[in-house]
């Protein structure tokens, strides 16, 4: 072979495989100019189906995927326009309207919430810590101390208070009005104090009963009363709160006696069996009885004067 067919040979090699090379090169600038979409399509039926294609065309897309459009039926967007941004192609019968579901959406909105409304909700809410002060309700303790069958009486040892607690509450306002509160604290500031009650028999006192009664005078049971509460250092206002104490308890009877509770002698012991404490001969001697009376009310109340306050505010002592 002379070497003039040889480059010939050559030459057509060369511009065959430069031609296939072009022609690839095309073939992908095509292929890279296609866009592939996801598109939906929504059937009159309610059925959705998702499809890849790189059609623009709603009548090409619909013909691509084998589907005819029956007689009562109407697609949108229409078949001779392109589809739309949102990628979506719905098919309904002909009396139905299609709406976006946006759309539809703030149509329903708008027809339940006014202006006024939807700009209340948009106010803007307001939070205070509030502090108040409030009332604990006391308690009512009622004991019944009775005792035989007699009458029975009332009567109040402890007058009731009511005490304070000081509660912090978060408060939500909106427009000035409040719409929630929380409680955060509660701080008793206050005790209440309760009412104490107690139900006793009525005391009916009788001077000289029994067989066997102390003697003496009034005086000389006051007399020996005064040097006792001296020895004790108390006041001579002291005495005079004593003396009116045991006036309104027996008349500073030493044979006073109550049938009903069995309280016996000038301090009204109750049972008369304490008394026992200061001498056995407590039923008739006014010393016994004066010694163990000025004992309890110093280890009760500490003086004369704050026994008989208790006693005008609550009937005993």
């Amino acid at each position: 072979m002379k070497i003039d067919d040889k480059a010939s040979i050559s030459l057509k090699k060369i511009i065959c495989i430069s031609i296939i090379l072009i022609f690839l090169l095309s073939a992908g600038v095509m292929a890279g100019n296609v866009q592939v979409r996801n598109v939906k399509i929504v059937l009159s039926s309610g059925y959705e189906m998702d499809i890849l294609t790189t059609k623009t065309s709603v009548k090409d897309i619909l013909e691509e995927n084998h589907i005819v459009l029956l007689e009562d039926e109407k697609v949108t967007p229409k078949a001779s326009e392109e589809i739309s941004d949102n990628n979506t192609i719905t098919i309904s019968k002909d009396s139905e309207e299609v709406i976006d579901e946006e759309e539809a959406e703030t149509q329903e909105n708008s027809s339940e919430v006014t202006a006024e409304e939807l700009l209340e909700s948009y106010s803007k809410i307001v939070e205070k810590i509030v502090v108040k002060k409030e009332k604990i309700p006391y308690e009512t303790i009622t004991r019944d101390v009775s005792t035989g069958k007699g009458k029975k009486q009332d009567s109040v040892i402890q007058k009731g208070e009511n005490g304070i607690k000081q509660v912090t509450y978060k408060v939500k306002y909106q427009n000035g009005k409040e719409i929630e509160r929380t409680k955060i604290s509660s701080k008793v500031i206050k005790k209440p104090v309760d009412k104490i009650v107690e139900v006793r028999t009525k005391q009916i006192t009788t001077r000289g009963s029994g067989a066997i009664s102390a003697t003496g005078t009034k005086a000389q049971y006051q007399a020996y009363a005064k040097s006792r509460c001296q020895a004790y250092g108390w006041s001579n206002y002291d005495f005079d709160c004593l003396v009116s104490l045991w006036n309104k308890e027996s008349g500073w009877n030493p044979n006073a006696h109550n049938s009903y509770s069995g309280a016996h002698g000038i301090a009204q012991a109750l049972p008369a069996s304490k008394m026992s404490s200061h001498g056995s001969d407590y039923m008739t001697n006014y010393k016994t009885q004066i010694d163990w009376g000025l004992s309890y009310i110093k280890s009760r109340y500490g003086t004369p004067a704050n026994a008989w306050s208790h006693s005008c505010s609550t009937g005993w002592y």
